[in-house]
């Protein structure tokens, strides 16, 4: 999620960039970035469901000592997402205020925004990747060797085909599907999407009636990839993004589901909704102009038994559960139901 022309959504029409600096950090270097320990910084931002997954993916494999993590401020100026949650607004690694500053020193005058999740060489100072789409899978096929014990196995290879097919339809409709509402510009537009929206979420929720993952009995980066839209679909998508044909909280299955893995260790201690609501509705003044963040919705809910698991599963496969958060890297009571 970049931060060019903050203002400008809502008045033209949405189209998703492909990540610009598309480089690859795996086992053998073939890109010219090995995978080593503490070598790179994840950039991310709480508020964005693209740099979600990774923070995801990063606490359920165990990489927290090997990829240190930096958290952007949720509300972006001209220069788009700013270190100002950090003392003297630096990042502490990097030393810079800007990520900006890391896409500069890779390609100077790049034309594209500056997006999350974004990878930085530590030494350089360097943006490594923006590729939003390829960095969990390479976190969990190519970071093997830096894997907690007991890491679940995200991306199976025998049920490749598969996960990447539910992946599609999920990126299409829901994920890019509830952008494509919310910065429409013209009604047939934005009821092409809206459509499409909950055309697909009925079609996962009768996937899921039977099931307790979307493929497989166990978490994939198929489940990441749904959660990180559903966690935001009430608190933003559906009065922001006018995607409110009904509420995630009205489909039993996929509030179930969702709830279900908002209680698996690695999910729900990642969300921060203060940073998503702040983000969403102070930053796209486009379609928010007066800035104001709405209160509810109640997130008590979140923590309400779910039963899920009586269709069985193994949520981390022969792995265990990751362990607890990282002193640093806990989510504020104000991002969090108590």
């Amino acid at each position: 999620m970049g931060g060019d022309g903050n203002r400008a959504y809502g008045h033209k029409s949405f189209s998703r960039s492909r990540s610009h600096f598309r480089d690859r950090i795996t086992a053998d270097g073939r890109d010219g970035w090995p995978v080593a320990a503490g070598r790179y910084r994840l950039v991310v931002s709480r508020a964005c469901p693209w740099a979600s997954r990774a923070v995801i993916s990063r606490r359920l494999l165990g990489l927290e000592d090997a990829l240190s993590m930096a958290v952007a401020d949720p509300i972006q100026d001209d220069r788009s997402w700013r270190f100002t949650l950090d003392p003297d607004g630096r990042d502490p690694v990097l030393g810079i205020r800007y990520l900006g500053e890391a896409y500069d020193r890779r390609e100077t005058g790049y034309p594209g925004g500056v997006s999350v999740p974004a990878v930085v060489d530590v030494d350089s100072g360097k943006l490594v990747t923006n590729d939003y789409q390829q960095l969990t899978l390479d976190l969990a096929t190519e970071w093997t060797a830096l894997h907690r014990e007991g890491a679940p196995d995200l991306y199976p290879a025998a049920r490749r085909d598969e996960i990447d097919e539910v992946m599609a339809g999920v990126y299409e409709d829901v994920n890019n599907g509830v952008y494509r509402a919310g910065f429409a510009t013209h009604q047939e537009e934005y009821e092409k999407a809206c459509t499409g929206v909950f055309e697909r979420l009925e079609m996962i929720a009768e996937r899921l009636a039977g099931q307790r993952y979307l493929v497989g009995d166990t978490l994939t980066e198929a489940d990441i990839r749904l959660f990180t839209t559903l966690v935001r679909f009430d608190p933003v998508y559906h009065g922001h993004f006018k995607c409110n044909r009904w509420k995630l909280a009205e489909d039993p299955v996929l509030w179930a589901y969702a709830r279900d893995l908002f209680q698996t260790p690695g999910f729900g201690d990642t969300v921060d909704f203060d940073h998503i609501k702040r983000h969403y509705y102070q930053v796209h003044t486009g379609i928010n102009p007066t800035g104001i963040v709405p209160l509810g919705p109640d997130l008590a809910s979140w923590l309400s038994p779910h039963h899920r698991e009586e269709l069985g599963g193994r949520p981390f496969g022969d792995g265990t559960p990751p362990g607890p958060v990282p002193e640093g890297e806990r989510v504020a009571p104000a991002g969090r139901p108590v």
